[in-house]
């Protein structure tokens, strides 16, 4: 048991952008193929709506209108429409934008904080360094980066809790919160999000600095939300990694393969847990999209 009370979870994805499938799954089609911009609901017993992400927005294209953002448009077109934002979706499952008390973000790319200027009266959670590796980027690094800083509200900094920088290893975690660990979880050390063991952090730095994903569990099923360590399920499964052109938007290849690694590991030793990419078709398929409560 690796979490210490169950959530609800929904998962929806607001818009994708499309890259030829090889450039993320070595030996993939040369076609270009969708990549949903995944989001998640955590109704938490105590702290109520939670999103991890948001999603695109109608911003997106605001801010990727001149260049130098303009590039990242054009690298990585998008699709997206007014009814897929996350707002919409939250609707669905009865629930207003005001409601959500906290946004966690996995990292600070474009397609992961486009819609966070839509949740007013939530404060981010995220982990520091993530901020830190893009706050003070010029323009041209910034879209490398594939940050866009107006895509953030004036006042994301005030209405910041980023998370103690200090991992805890299991044997803490167990001891404040008594969560269970089993043998050979591949991760040494998380992030308590809530002080209370049931949503748990994990840096899966790689892709981005300081991204990070999340151990929780529903009373069905017990989920990896791993954002970008891998883009789809495949990758983990067949144990293929992305074409090396993939490393041009890495914050460091060496920790993602180390990452990637872990997660095939993760996977293998424990095949009922629940991987969750943000940006896999086949699990928004199987166990999101439509609202469907997991």
């Amino acid at each position: 048991m690796l979490t210490t009370m169950p959530v609800t979870l929904y998962l929806g994805a607001a818009g994708y952008c499309t890259h030829p499938e090889r450039l993320t799954l070595r030996g993939g089609s040369i076609k270009p193929v969708p990549f949903p911009a995944g989001f998640a609901c955590i109704i938490h017993p105590v702290h109520g709506p939670v999103l991890l992400d948001t999603g695109y927005s109608s911003r997106f294209f605001d801010e990727t209108a001149r260049l130098p953002n303009a590039l990242y448009r054009h690298i990585t077109p998008v699709v997206y429409r007014d009814e897929d934002s996350a707002v919409h979706f939250l609707k669905r499952i009865g629930l207003l934008a005001s409601d959500i008390r906290y946004v966690i973000l996995s990292h600070f790319h474009g397609d992961h904080i486009a819609g966070v200027r839509d949740f007013s009266e939530a404060a981010f959670i995220y982990l520091p360094r993530a901020y830190d590796a893009v706050r003070s980027l010029g323009p041209i690094a910034a879209v490398k980066a594939g940050f866009l800083a107006g895509l953030l509200p004036d006042d994301f900094v005030p209405r910041s809790l980023p998370v103690n920088s200090q991992p805890k290893r299991w044997a803490e975690v167990t001891e404040h919160a008594g969560v269970v660990v089993p043998d050979g979880f591949p991760w040494d050390e998380v992030y308590d999000i809530f002080g209370d063991g049931s949503v748990l952090g994990v840096d899966v730095s790689g892709h981005a600095e300081g991204m990070m994903g999340l151990l929780l569990r529903t009373e069905q099923h017990t989920y990896f939300l791993c954002a970008d360590a891998v883009w789809s399920s495949r990758a983990f499964r067949e144990q293929r990694r992305p074409h090396a052109l993939a490393s041009i938007i890495m914050s460091d290849r060496r920790e993602y393969r180390r990452n990637f690694d872990k997660l095939v590991q993760l996977h293998q030793q424990f095949p009922d847990l629940r991987i969750v990419p943000s940006h896999c078709q086949e699990v928004l398929r199987s166990w999101g999209m439509g609202g469907t409560e997991l």
